[in-house]
């Protein structure tokens, strides 16, 4: 934030020491169809905008293929600004246009916001100060957290939340808002994640924070106000289907396409997210077995608490306690979970000739409080086998500053972009 010294006739205040913090620079790219109405309004709205102290923004306009007029005023905006530029594909795709102009990108930081501004530009700064400071690989805006000022039509409001909502249910992903016109990541993020994703036009959001949060990297979420453009051209309902297409293919995409798995988080974490959820399977085993119990015996009732027990406590421990969230190898991991399914039946059968004697109103919590403690022995053995085999998984290295592509000139980066893509 800056301050305005405001002390009137009392001595200046002597000057502040530059800071030593070194400049980072963004390229916040503005991708446009046919949008002369707005273009120049809108670049001039960016470059009065305060992006906060060290750091220097290139604004650069994508066109995609626009047929009006859209390429004259694009390019007059950059023959006058010095930090705007204009790049020009021949084929249409928002995703194309990212892609393209952020791969040859030479920032530290990239970015996008839609020509509309229907987001708070004043959002720029925190993503880009998150990811700056190494919190966060990839900052997005978001429309649909509680206490934001919105306004759009209702179809759109259902559209927007049923589908995100299908994203959580059908990619198991975190984040809340796949398609708000404004994001950030870091370069490196970029590099890594955009040779990744297929899709060229409106599902590359979507697909490329799948992605993003199935490789470990981090997203930080900015609630934002958000207006609604009741001009814009954006046909929702095809929109949709092509998105639901999407879906399906990262679903059946095989797993090993994707980059390397993330890190694992820390052992003390694990170590307390397996017991919450352990405490959650032994409830829910305890829960199934005193009902199974008065309808079949005691050794099918073990047997289906346990089973459907281990299911859901395979799943919590997949994406609470070892952060797996992607959709990919559910099943294989169900199938290692089984294993410890196996090692409990040993476990509680035992438990059971050992209870097997018992008689009385209080048989059946006898047994349950055997039952319990055979449990609880196998959960050490348990947590071994999951974090070294379940789920055992590799770390995503840093790109070294060798892995780095050699920078190129601006001009030849804008050449390169309308063309890599095609």
């Amino acid at each position: 934030m800056r301050y305005e010294n405001s002390a009137g006739n009392q001595p200046a205040a002597p000057p502040r020491p530059p800071s030593l913090r070194p400049t980072t620079t963004v390229d916040l790219v503005v991708p446009v169809y046919d949008e002369e109405v707005t273009l120049a309004s809108s670049i001039e709205t960016l470059l009065a905008a305060d992006t906060g102290p060290g750091t220097e923004v290139t604004i650069i306009i994508a066109d995609n293929a626009s047929t009006d007029s859209t390429p004259r005023i694009a390019a007059a905006l950059a023959a006058v600004h010095p930090n705007v530029e204009y790049v020009r594909l021949e084929q249409k795709g928002r995703g194309r246009a990212l892609s393209g102009v952020w791969q040859s990108s030479t920032a530290d930081i990239v970015a996008y916001t839609d020509v509309d501004l229907a987001t708070d530009i004043r959002v720029l700064e925190p993503m880009v100060e998150v990811i700056r400071s190494g919190l966060a690989d990839v900052a997005v805006a978001s429309r649909l957290q509680p206490g934001l000022e919105i306004e759009r039509g209702i179809r759109r409001e259902i559209i927007s939340r049923c589908y995100n909502r299908l994203l959580k249910l059908s990619l198991g992903v975190g984040f809340s808002d796949a398609q708000c016109g404004f994001k950030a990541m870091s370069a490196r993020a970029a590099r890594e994640l955009l040779p990744l994703v297929e899709d060229t036009e409106w599902f590359f959001d979507t697909e490329l924070l799948a992605r993003a949060e199935w490789s470990g990297y981090r997203i930080h979420e900015f609630g934002t106000d958000w207006i609604d453009d009741p001009d814009s051209s954006v046909d929702v309902i095809g929109t949709a289907w092509k998105d639901i297409k999407g879906i399906v293919r990262l679903r059946k995409e095989d797993r090993a396409r994707a980059s390397a798995e993330p890190p694992a988080p820390n052992t003390g974490a694990q170590i307390l997210h397996f017991i919450d959820v352990g405490i959650i399977s032994t409830v829910l085993y305890a829960t199934i077995f005193l009902f199974g119990s008065q309808v079949v015996s005691a050794v099918t009732a073990n047997i289906i608490a346990l089973l459907l027990s281990t299911v859901a406590n395979t799943a919590l421990n997949r994406s609470h306690t070892f952060g797996v969230r992607s959709p990919h190898r559910r099943a294989t991991s169900q199938l290692k979970g089984l294993a410890a399914f196996g090692l409990c039946l040993a476990f509680t059968t035992a438990g059971l000739e050992v209870a097997d004697g018992f008689t009385g109103a209080w048989a059946n919590l006898g047994t349950l409080a055997v039952l319990t403690v055979a449990n609880l022995a196998a959960t050490v053995v348990r947590f071994v086998l999951m974090r070294t085999w379940v789920f055992a998984r590799g770390t995503r290295l840093s790109a070294s500053p060798a892995d780095r592509p050699a920078a190129t000139s601006r001009s030849g980066r804008l050449a390169e972009a309308g063309s890599d893509h095609d």
